[in-house]
């Protein structure tokens, strides 16, 4: 009797047991309850960053791509602000124009324009923002710029260039001027100042707009004034012949192919800030820049970077990208000015001859005229 009883004590025990085990793994199951809740043991040995992370989705101008990419600026992202952000290049034009699937979050181009033609199309738009500016400048080599000197195109001012007479500039490559006339006898043909295709790339599509109003007496180009001044500004980029697509890649192809190639192209100015930094351990691409000049058109006009938030999530990345760190990160390694107050000290940057201020600057024309130039220039 004895061991029966503590057989029955002992069988009342193991049934009391799993009846508290079975208890307990159905409170386990329930989110954020139970001593064994996964929540709470991804929370106590921190593996469960993840669940609050916010995956964005969005196209962006190609001159950006290292901004976004920067570990420093893809930390604070995460850390500060919980967003990770996968971004594919395109053309300014090209996202704003094309339909935009459900799960994109942003579009980011480069130019006020490029916005305003998305407003103009009337499609879902949460908010937008001006975040960066990057002015609109000319790269070239020192023996150009020095002959650009001499015939008085150029000036230097506090150690910066600037090209005083734009207008001249333009005029004389559509009168087919030659290097040999410009005092080099060693470059072949005539000057020509190298851009992107403006009907894809935005820094064509800028420098376009630039030429559309030095072609109408420095004054905004209008519906009017292209009348007479479009078949000048088609022959003024048709004479180029092939057009890269990609502000990125004329650069990088201006820099590795060296002065024969193209002695003179238009960018931005933050290109060569963001080179300076990513140059600094390649001694043959350090070399190579010490042979390139910066010239600053004047005027010039601005491309300003404004974000298009598609979606609620897309607005928190306005918000995060605002950040100072992150528009210091923009402004020290990446070249852009920011547009949100922050300081931009020239001093901090690894490239000379950058001035503080653009103080020369001529308005975009309207994006009405600018839709006109890309028909006509199609």
């Amino acid at each position: 009797m004895k061991r029966f009883g503590g057989l029955l004590i002992l069988l009342a025990v193991i049934a009391i047991a799993t009846i508290f085990y079975l208890r307990q793994r159905n409170v386990s199951n329930v989110p954020g309850q139970g001593a064994e809740s996964p929540a709470m043991v991804t929370a106590a040995t921190g593996s469960g960053a993840n669940d609050s992370i916010i995956h964005l989705k969005g196209l962006i101008g190609g001159e950006k791509t290292g901004l976004l990419k920067d570990p420093e600026v893809i930390k604070i992202l995460r850390e500060k602000y919980h967003l990770e952000v996968d971004s594919d290049k395109r053309g300014s034009l090209a996202m704003v124009q094309e339909d935009q699937p459900a799960d994109r979050d942003f579009l980011w181009p480069s130019s006020q324009v490029a916005l305003d033609i998305y407003r103009e199309s009337k499609k879902p738009m949460v908010r937008s923002e001006i975040l960066l500016n990057s002015p609109i400048v000319l790269y070239s080599w020192e023996s150009v710029t020095e002959a650009l000197l001499r015939k008085g195109i150029v000036q230097k001012k506090n150690n910066t260039y600037y090209v005083v007479d734009f207008a001249r500039l333009v005029q004389s490559i559509n009168k087919g001027v030659t290097w040999k006339d410009m005092g080099l006898p060693q470059l072949y043909g005539r000057v020509i100042v190298y851009s992107t295709d403006p009907t894809q790339s935005n820094s064509g599509n800028m420098f376009a707009g630039l030429i559309a109003n030095t072609l109408n007496n420095g004054n905004v180009a209008t519906e009017d004034s292209l009348q007479q001044s479009l078949p000048s500004l088609k022959k003024f980029f048709d004479d180029q012949g092939y057009m890269d697509s990609s502000s990125e890649t004329i650069f990088r192809q201006f820099l590795a192919k060296g002065i024969g190639d193209k002695p003179l192209i238009v960018g931005y100015e933050s290109q060569i800030i963001e080179y300076g930094i990513d140059s600094a351990s390649d001694p043959k691409m350090e070399s190579r820049k010490k042979e390139v000049r910066l010239l600053y058109p004047q005027p010039t006009v601005w491309s300003s970077h404004p974000l298009i938030a598609l979606t609620d999530n897309g607005a928190k990345l306005i918000d995060a990208l605002q950040d100072p760190q992150i528009q210091q990160l923009a402004w020290t390694k990446h070249g852009f000015r920011s547009a949100v107050g922050a300081d931009n000290n020239v001093k901090s940057l690894s490239v000379t001859g950058i001035p503080s201020v653009i103080e020369n600057v001529i308005p975009m024309p309207r994006s009405k005229v600018m839709e006109k130039i890309l028909e006509g220039l199609k």
